[in-house]
């Protein structure tokens, strides 16, 4: 496996009944199963052409037995009689993952451990986390083959859990690090952030409210980056 999933197998607590939603090839529940951190895992995807490779990947691997493949959207293929503890959900949108995660609220899926790596909109995942009565107990940030990836570990809380607009928009733990890849990504976004200023400055037609909200978001990160 490559970096980011290995780091996502390491979230993943021992024993644990896994499903791993947008699962394309299976490859981490497969070497879950196969380095014995877990005993059953659900690979799920929304289309038949991922979950075929799947399938093949699971006969190949010798773990059909413990490894469930199932065709669906989202966390619509789980249901409480799965006892799926630790939900994975990596690679898509953090609008996506909310709108899947939501939905199964709505179906009244028991959610115990959330793992998700967004590949974009981390700050609404983190927001959503916190309304929705899940504590992040952990995150990573990595960079690799020219993407950098945030990882984010949450377990359901009994009360609301807050967090501050700061931790949501970087993360509690990464802001606690601040690791080379995170210098490395707010530098960029840093950079993004200014020409969007200077664009908006430039409109014929002004917005200022968005002005505004790229105003604040520069200045929260140059503070971070100082």
């Amino acid at each position: 496996m490559n970096l980011r999933l290995n780091k996502l197998a390491e979230m993943v607590d021992t024993n644990s009944r896994v499903a791993d939603i947008g699962t394309d090839h299976a490859y981490l529940p497969i070497e879950l199963v196969k380095a014995g951190k877990i005993k059953f895992a659900i690979a799920s995807d929304i289309a038949e052409g991922p979950l075929d490779n799947a399938k093949q990947d699971i006969e190949a691997a010798g773990v059909a037995n413990k490894v469930e493949t199932r065709l669906g959207p989202g966390l619509k293929t789980v249901s409480n009689d799965d006892h799926i503890d630790t939900i994975v959900i990596a690679g898509m949108g953090g609008k996506l993952m909310t709108q899947i995660l939501t939905a199964a609220c709505q179906d009244g899926l028991e959610m115990e451990t959330l793992i998700l790596e967004p590949n974009v909109g981390e700050f609404g995942v983190r927001k959503w986390l916190a309304t929705n009565h899940f504590s992040i107990i952990n995150e990573e940030i990595l960079a690799e083959a020219g993407h950098i990836y945030e990882i984010i570990k949450a377990q359901k809380a009994a009360d609301h859990w807050q967090l501050t607009e700061k931790e949501e928009y970087f993360g509690p733990y990464l802001l606690q690090e601040k690791n080379s890849v995170f210098f490395q990504k707010w530098q960029g976004q840093l950079v993004y952030q200014q020409k969007l200023l200077a664009n908006l400055n430039k409109a014929k037609v002004k917005d200022f409210e968005h002005i505004k909200q790229v105003e604040h978001e520069i200045e929260m990160i140059e503070g971070e980056l100082s």
